[in-house]
This record gives C-alpha cells, structure tokens and sequence, in this order.
C-alpha cells in the first residue's frame, strides 16, 4: 500500500485519517470510554465507532434544556446513538426482525426505520447501552459491522423473491460474498462488543463478516496480516455497493461508487456490466464538490466478479484523497483521473484487461409492493412503509402488527431500497390472514397508498442528524398529502414519479437522480430539482433554490399542469422535464400561471 501520490509526492492526511492509523486496526479508546461515565465519546472515538455501525448524535431540539439542566455550555447535548444493522440485499428472518422490535422498545426511541440502503436503524440508544445493543443484534446472527465508517457499506441487492428465477438467489449469493470478502478484518470489532467483559469469553455468534480464521486470531494473507484490503488506514471515506437487473434497477446502481448489472442467459447470471463513481454527496459551501451518477466501466464474468471489485476497492484505497474528506469519495478520483485513466489503474491491479461493456441497459424499476406469486406455488407482498418508519401511532400500529405477524406466520422477510418490507412464502390461504392482521391494527395496504406518495422517501434529518438544516421525514407526509391532492385535481394519480426529500445536500434519500429531488438548503427552505427519472440513471437539474417549505407543492403544480398539457406520448414526468429543460420550463409555467 503505498504512502505517497501516484507522482510520488508525500501524501497530507486528515484529522480522521491520524485518528484511523493510531487506532490500532479501530480500537482506540473505544472500550474505555464505554465505561468511563460520560453520555459521550471523543472526537477520534465518534469517526472510529462509525466502522462499527454507530453514529453519536443529539436532539438538537433539546439542547437548551440541557444548557438549562448543566449550567454549562460544554455539556449542553443530550447525547445518544445511531445503531445501523447492514443486512446484505435486506434479507432478513422474523426473529432478527422481532429482536431488533424488542430493542427500540427496550432500549431505544420505541421506533425503528428501514434504511435506503435495506438496513435497519436503531435510534436513542444511549451510551451504556450500546454494547448490550450491538451484542444482541450479533446473537440473532445479524452485524453492525461496516454499516457505517471508511469501509464498505451494506452491499445492496435487488430484494423481489422471484424463487422461479434462479438468478435471484445467483445476485444474492454474490451480495454475500462481496461482504464476506470486503468486511474489516480486525478483531477489535468481536473484542470490543462480543466478548464478555468479566470472563473474557466470546458469545456465540454467527453473523456475516467474522470468518473463522479471524475468529480463531490467525493472520489473514495479503498486503497486511491484518486486514489484507484495507491496511491500517482502511478508506479514505464511505464506499458503497449494489447489485440490480436491467428489468429492476430499484437498488440505484448508478447511485453506487460500484454498481453491478447482472447479465443473463437462461436463468443463468453469465456477468455484470460494471459502473463505478456514482455518490450523491455535496458541500453547498465547496464548489469543489458535486453529485454524480456512475460511469460505465467494463464487463466482466460472473466468477472474476469479486476479485475485479477488489481491484477497484483497493485503487480507491491507494489513490482517493485522504487529505480531504470532501473530495474522498471515488467519484472524484475518477473526476480528476478521467475514467480512461481510472480504467488502466483498475487493469494494473486486477491483472487483465477489462471488456467493453454488453449493449444492455436499464430498462425497469420493480419496487416489489402489492401480491405477487413468487414461482414456487406461494405468494410474496410488498408492504409500503412510508419513509421507512417502524413505530405504533393512535391510528396506525405497525410495530405492533409486525410483531404479530413474525410471531404468527414466520415468514421471512426483505427489506427494500425505498424503505418498505417484503413478506415472503406466503401460502394461497393464508394471503387473507395476513391482509386481515394489518388491517385490525389500521395499517393500510400498499394498494390503499396513492401512487404518488408510494413512490416518496425521505431521510431522517431533524432533530437527530447532525448535518440536516431543514426537516425531512417529519413533513415529507404533509407535503404529500398536498401533492396528492393536485396530482389527482390534474388527472394525473396514476402517474409514477420518485419525490425524494433530504434535510440536507448529503443526498442520503438519493434525491439527485429522482423525478422531483427536494433538497433542505437552509431552515424551511428546499431546493428543487426536477429531470431524473425512476430509472436513476441521470442526474436532475436545479429548477428553483430556497423555496419555503409552504410553496413547494405550490411551485410544482404547474410543472404538473404543463406536463399533462405537453407531454409526448408515452412520456414520464422526469424524462418531459429532462427533454423541456430548465429556462424552458421555467418560461412556461410562468405562462401558464399567468
């Protein structure tokens, strides 16, 4: 691994970078503040905690009544955490899901949420409980292990239980491997969380990323005896992954700095089509700094799939940018580079050349909601969970419904990358049970949801995110009751379109490659961007900046209307806005509210 740039100049690293290479391989001083009797961790344990699956945060919201309780402005937080379970292609059993219920319940903020990336997020669990949390995910076979950090993300997979099509179980199989090969390696992990403090003995567990060999504390080979891809410093920021089809592209693969679009002969995964640079993140404040959707890199066969992503992992590694974290991200490496460039580097390190891509493309987003017969004689049902909020309201009780069904039926379970759930191997007779079970604890159905906010998500933002300056999930639902309202007054309810909505330009709900992407630019005030598409293969363009929270439905209404009015045939809403433009659209939609 080297320590200088490609030109051979020293290489100037960040405050986390110091942080990860005196970590000793992420320990730090993790396992002593977890007992040293703050609320709190460190500035250096906070970027480390991250590669284990956690974020510190506070309630923003509450922190004048901590001034008020502390007298000081030093402790003026009320501190929790983040606990993020990764959970490859979001397959999950009724059991981790009822475990992970019992923990927001016990231990958390009594909800839990489903993430974009088809995990699962534990919120409010405060410090001294944080082991006990972590512990007990591992015990239902589950890891928190690289949910977060400098590392590899939860691998994403095109979750639709289509058992008929082996390729289905072909893609998932591969999520797993790419997890089993691009998990961190330390034992700090299984040290710090799984092991009994008072006997020193290891707990039972089985989750994905704790190979034997690393349990049994033998040396992995390769560039470092502990972690053969990463080394001591890991990567010099997040890294994600996703495998979808050309007829499903609900993971977003170009929203990936990998994405794998699996080609297909006779039910047979034969390869991949490749794309690598997609990430969403911005700094308003550093022009430097900019979203990107995935370039086309090459195809490869099925069975040299992982080790051409190891190459391009380890490219990043040597190569990205750890003297800013703004510009870490690979997609910047290939900005700088030129994807020709990044190409040759690739090659040197997997050690052949790479083919042209096949002439296959994206053609399908299959978001897995309502009946459908799965090809073995049962059924699966998609359930729309609107921004992925797990939680018991007056009216609606959906945790309480849930525990009912994973206790009742078993079933086993997906999870989705618009935050909702997938019910598997449902009998014909038993498809009434379930919808009844819903119903009686007033959970609506998907098909009781208008296609328009079916097609919604947003982030969590406020109070919790530390980086979100304007709401998100907490109005997103007010602001689609109003779209609701004018889509249907237009004729236009059945019309598919994504809305996406982030309290900040980090893009985490992807909304730079949706139909309409609401990004929060300051307090109450969102920017607009319209002309992606379903398919998340293009970027959307800026149609208006700071629109109050009150005018955004207002300001899209005659986008809307003009759309019905001019659309060719055929077209959907993001490709009429793409093919009109930004002035365009903007000097007719001022005509026609004139």
């Amino acid at each position: 691994m080297s320590d200088a740039s490609e030109n051979g100049a020293p290489k100037k690293v960040s405050a986390v970078e110091v942080a990860k290479i005196n970590s000793h391989y992420l320990r730090g001083s993790i396992p002593e503040e977890l007992v040293d009797g703050n609320d709190f961790v460190g500035k250096e344990s906070i970027q480390l905690l991250k590669n284990h699956g956690t974020y510190q945060q506070d309630d923003r919201e509450r922190r004048a009544e901590a001034r008020a309780d502390n007298g000081s402005a030093a402790k003026a937080k009320f501190f929790s955490f983040m606990v993020r379970t990764a959970i490859p292609g979001g397959r999950i059993t009724s059991d981790q899901l009822l475990a992970e219920l019992d923990l927001c319940d016990e231990i958390g903020n009594s909800t839990l949420r489903i993430t974009t990336r088809q995990g699962l997020q534990l919120h409010g669990i405060l410090k001294s409980n944080l082991k006990h949390a972590i512990r007990r995910i591992n015990e239902v076979q589950l890891s928190t292990l690289a949910a977060c950090g400098d590392v590899k993300r939860n691998v994403m997979c095109t979750p639709c239980p289509y058992n008929g099509d082996p390729v289905h179980e072909q893609m998932q199989a591969l999520a797993d491997e790419l997890v089993k090969q691009l998990n961190p390696r330390t034992r700090a992990y299984h040290q710090i969380w799984l092991t009994d403090g008072e006997t020193g003995e290891s707990i039972d567990v089985g989750a994905v990323g704790a190979p034997p060999d690393l349990l049994a504390g033998r040396p992995m080979p390769g560039d470092d005896p502990v972690e053969p891809i990463y080394g001591k410093t890991y990567l010099p920021r997040k890294f994600k992954l996703a495998i979808g089809l050309p007829g499903d592209n609900s993971v977003d693969v170009y929203a990936n700095d990998i994405g794998l679009l699996a080609i297909c002969e006779n039910f047979k995964v034969v390869g991949y089509n490749l794309v690598v640079g997609g990430s969403f993140g911005v700094t308003p404040s550093a022009k430097k700094t900019f979203p990107a959707v995935a370039l086309p890199l090459c195809y490869i066969d099925a069975a040299r799939v992982v080790d051409l992503c190891i190459a391009i992992v380890k490219v990043q590694r040597d190569f990205g940018n750890r003297a800013d974290r703004k510009v870490a991200r690979m997609k910047y490496l290939i900005h700088d580079w030129g994807i020709e460039r990044f190409k040759h580097k690739v090659e040197e390190y997997f050690g052949d050349s790479l083919e042209p891509l096949k002439p296959v493309h994206v053609h399908g987003f299959n978001d897995g909601m309502g009946w459908h017969e799965q090809g073995d004689g049962k059924w699966f049902y998609g359930l729309n969970v609107e921004n992925g909020r797990i939680k018991d309201t007056e009216t609606m009780r959906l945790k309480t419904a849930l525990r009912e069904i994973c206790t009742t039926f078993r079933m086993p379970l997906r999870l989705t990358p618009h935050q909702s759930i997938i019910f598997c191997d449902i009998a014909e007779e038993d498809r009434p049970r379930l919808e009844e079970t819903l119903r009686r604890h007033g959970v609506p159905l998907t098909e009781d949801y208008t296609t328009v906010r079916r097609w919604s998500m947003a982030c969590p933002a406020l109070p919790t995110c530390g980086l979100a300056v304007a709401e998100s999930e907490r109005v997103m639902p007010d602001l689609m009751d109003q779209l609701e309202v004018e889509v249907a007054r237009l004729g236009l309810e059945n019309e598919v379109f994504t809305t996406r909505m982030t309290g900040c330009p980090n893009g985490c709900a992807r909304p730079y490659n949706s139909d309409i992407g609401l990004v929060g630019k300051t307090k109450d005030k969102y920017t607009i961007f319209l002309g992606g598409r379903v398919l998340g293969d293009r970027l959307n363009f800026i149609y208006k900046d700071l629109v109050p929270t009150n005018e955004v439905v207002p300001t899209l209404v005659p986008v809307l209307r003009y759309f019905k009015e001019a659309r060719q045939d055929g077209e959907s809403f993001g490709d009429f806005c793409h093919r009109v433009d930004k002035d365009a659209l903007l000097a007719a939609c001022v005509e026609v509210t004139a």
